[in-house]
């Protein structure tokens, strides 16, 4: 274990100097200064590579003519007839692309390219432009991310859709805009990332089929070349992307935006379905979906789920057989530009049809976001507290309860089994005594941080946080702009959702989420810890947002340790300047 101390700057006096540690299982190491930054050393591996699997021929697909064209060394194995009918449905297929390999392999590169220099725009005609607002950033981020969810969700506005559809019924948007939401992604974005990345299966992509009731999976092992992939696309296999917005920056800038409006985590799959086809079977999820049809189009069919019981599920549902789930309560044919929004329990299967392809992305929201989660973390924290200060819940259970107890006992009635029932309602109702809402509100929003994808910042933000602004390396080694923060700047909180102050065991900590991986739960959940005379600074940061306010307005008694406590906030990105910072003399 390793602790190295900070160099001070010149505006880091002695004292107020802050410790970097490394955290690691057994706990953090660091006494000193006023905030202490506790990383976890713990690092993912990567699994060793079992080189008999690669031996090992996967059993020929039952539901998907020659998709076994196998793709690897052990697996070229195909018969005449299973070779010559793959060669023919992929040709016609190309013949029905109407060009040939060079010439799209050419158009895809131009197309990728011209999508990848443009910066991230959306169609700032759906809203007032007068009110001189951005989507992702801007001076209001709480502001950008409601206008972000009106553009989403437009024509329809966003009262009605609370009150309307949210977690109540589906929703299609028709808006007979195809291009809406084209600069999220196209197929050719989709074939550049294979190309530029590493993409695994499994854990980025899966290859996936559904043909006569049968769902199934189809992955082989390792990296998912492009060529691999569009030749099972080729053979009527549907393609998911499982975390898009690692690769693609305009889905992150969307996801980390609507999280501000949300106040948890927006995921996001993508889904390439070939034409005439169906990748998944008919099932339900967890999450509140949100269906952004970017090419093509996808007949959908929704069904009710099965009982009341499922209304609002906290899992997701095995796939359902047809006969299991009835009659529609929504068929209809969702097209490039259009929304459809799902709420959790809602079955659905989508099958494209009329010899289009589809390219969709769903984004999720609302998992583990409901009143149950909140009160598992509530009433286990309320009966500690009862339990500590209040004899009653440490009494003895009576001699002998087991003998009128239990499922044996379940039928029958006694005097003693029922003061045992009013004994424990009397002990709930006083349980309500110690039920602390804000110490529970923090444990869930402790989770959401670690869940939450970090912050998208605009340029101008960058060019105002330590992304961008602060110390730069010039040749010869010479280091400039070096900045300074003075009781007369003026700073924000990068986001609202992005820290958590939280009291745990007396010691108070910051959850930040700015350090995050794009990749969901990549790393250990990070925090700063901060002596309890600071916390009153923190708080008015918290507060304040998203006004700018002055370093000297802090509620702590030294300058010095103000200007401190904001440079270590602005170093982890928690902060920014109102204006990028002024060059030391």
């Amino acid at each position: 274990m390793v602790v190295k101390q900070k160099p001070q700057k010149q505006q880091n006096k002695d004292k107020y100097t802050l410790n970097i540690s490394l955290k690691s299982k057994d706990g953090i190491v660091t006494k000193k200064g006023n905030l202490r930054i506790c990383k976890h050393s713990s690092l993912p591996t990567a699994k060793p590579i079992n080189i008999t699997n690669k031996l090992r021929r996967i059993q020929q697909l039952s539901t998907v003519n020659n998709v076994q064209s196998m793709h690897e060394k052990s697996k070229l194995k195909v018969t005449k007839k299973q070779k010559e009918k793959t060669e023919k449905k992929t040709c016609d297929k190309r013949k029905t692309i109407g060009t040939n390999e060079t010439t799209l392999r050419e158009n895809a590169e131009k197309e990728n390219n011209d999508s990848y220099s443009k910066y991230i725009k959306l169609h700032k005609s759906t809203l007032n432009e007068q009110e001189n607002i951005t989507y992702f950033g801007g001076p209001n981020p709480t502001l950008s991310s409601q206008k972000l969810f009106e553009w989403l969700v437009h024509p329809l506005e966003v009262k009605n859709f609370f009150t309307l559809h949210w977690e109540k019924t589906p929703m299609h948007v028709k808006r007979n805009k195809s291009d809406y939401y084209k600069w999220i992604v196209s197929t050719c974005i989709l074939d550049k990332i294979l190309r530029d990345n590493h993409i695994l299966f499994t854990k980025n992509i899966d290859i996936t089929s559904y043909f006569n009731g049968v769902r199934e999976t189809h992955n082989p092992s390792g990296r998912a070349f492009p060529s691999v992939v569009w030749d099972y696309y080729l053979n009527d296999c549907s393609v998911r992307m499982l975390n898009p917005q690692t690769f693609i920056p305009q889905l992150h800038a969307l996801n980390a935006t609507l999280q501000e409006f949300f106040g948890c985590f927006v995921g996001a799959n993508l889904y390439l379905t070939p034409p005439n086809s169906q990748g998944f079977a008919p099932h339900y999820d967890d999450i509140e979906a949100f269906i952004l049809q970017i090419e093509g189009k996808k007949r959908w069919r929704l069904y009710m789920p099965p009982n009341e019981n499922e209304y609002l599920p906290r899992c997701s549902s095995k796939n359902f057989d047809q006969s299991e789930i009835g009659e529609p309560i929504l068929d209809t044919i969702v097209s490039a530009g259009d929304l459809l929004y799902l709420p959790r329990g809602t079955i659905h299967q989508g099958t494209t049809i009329d010899n289009t392809h589809s390219l969709h992305v769903t984004l999720s929201v609302y998992q583990r976001n409901s009143w149950c989660n909140l009160l598992e973390k509530l009433l286990p924290q309320a009966l500690k507290r009862a339990t500590e200060t209040d004899s009653h819940f440490r009494e003895g259970l009576p001699l002998e309860y087991l003998r009128y107890t239990g499922i044996a006992h379940s039928m029958s009635t006694t005097e003693y089994k029922e003061a045992f029932k009013e004994k424990i309602k009397d002990l709930i109702i006083n349980l309500l005594n110690y039920i602390d809402v804000d110490s529970a509100a923090d444990l869930m929003a402790k989770d959401h941080i670690h869940d939450f994808l970090p912050p998208f910042l605009t340029k101008d933000e960058q060019k105002c946080s330590v992304a961008e602004n602060g110390e730069i390396m010039t040749s010869n080694g010479i280091v400039k702009n070096c900045t300074n923060i003075t009781p007369e700047t003026r700073i924000r909180l990068l986001r609202m959702h992005c820290i958590r102050l939280i009291e745990e065991d007396g010691i108070y900590r910051i959850y930040y989420s700015t350090e995050n991986s794009k990749e969901y739960h990549e790393y250990e959940p990070q925090f700063l810890e901060i002596d309890a005379e600071f916390v009153p600074g923190i708080q008015k940061i918290i507060i304040s947002y998203p006004n700018f306010i002055c370093v000297k307005e802090l509620p702590i008694e030294n300058d010095v340790i103000k200007v401190q406590i904001v440079r270590d906030l602005w170093e982890k990105n928690l902060v920014i300047t109102d204006t990028p910072l002024c060059c030391m003399n």
